[in-house]
């Protein structure tokens, strides 16, 4: 798979948030943007993920065979994981493992009980997740993005309210589990945050 960027621009009112960027992600790239908090990286971020319209310029998925994808559908290719993103309160984390099964299948037949032990959530079978730390809604939102079969990956900030232990289940989730695909990862340059990228972006760059 390719996202091809072309002169991507975001204003709000008068003000550009940033503008003209342009850029080429394929598979098996990992690529971070990276910027201070409010320089736009969770907008950019959502535009890659068509979930929100730029002001200017396109955006464009192809297949392997560069068969142009439609934009639309495009939320089956991909998966997505941010502090601002909310989960189910009253759920249990079994009960979304199995919803969230129903729209996208996971990597090597993962099952709950591994997935929640690769997350560090084994003790939380039937805890609701209205009633989780926010260190562990965290690791969950990354286990449920990371571990499912996707062709692109989109973090923002993942390290948000992890403690040391949560960022090394991330960096373990990552070599496992993010191999092959788009990854694209949103930080304030958080070196923990920035784990295997190849290239960075610095949204400061297009003002």
């Amino acid at each position: 798979m390719r996202i091809e960027l072309k002169g991507i621009g975001k204003r709000f009112n008068r003000d550009w948030i940033f503008k003209e960027i342009s850029a080429n992600f394929k598979s098996e790239e990992t690529i971070g943007l990276i910027g201070s908090n409010g320089s736009g990286k969770s907008t950019l971020l959502k535009i890659i993920s068509a979930a929100e319209l730029p002001t200017a310029g396109s955006l464009m998925y192809y297949s392997e065979q560069e068969a142009k994808l439609d934009l639309n559908e495009i939320h089956r290719n991909l998966s997505f994981a941010a502090p601002y993103m909310e989960l189910p309160q009253q759920l249990n984390p079994v009960e979304l493992f199995k919803f969230h099964k129903n729209f996208k299948s996971f990597q090597n037949k993962l099952q709950v009980d591994l997935f929640l032990e690769l997350i560090g959530l084994s003790n939380a079978t039937n805890k609701l997740i209205g009633n989780f730390s926010s260190g562990m809604k965290q690791r969950l939102k990354l286990g449920l993005a990371i571990c499912c079969e996707s062709d692109v990956l989109l973090l923002d900030e993942p390290c948000s309210n992890l403690d040391s232990e949560g960022v090394s289940i991330y960096h373990k989730l990552m070599d496992d589990y993010a191999n092959s695909r788009i990854v694209v990862i949103g930080s304030n340059e958080q070196e923990e945050e920035l784990y295997r990228t190849s290239k960075t972006i610095n949204v400061l760059d297009y003002k």
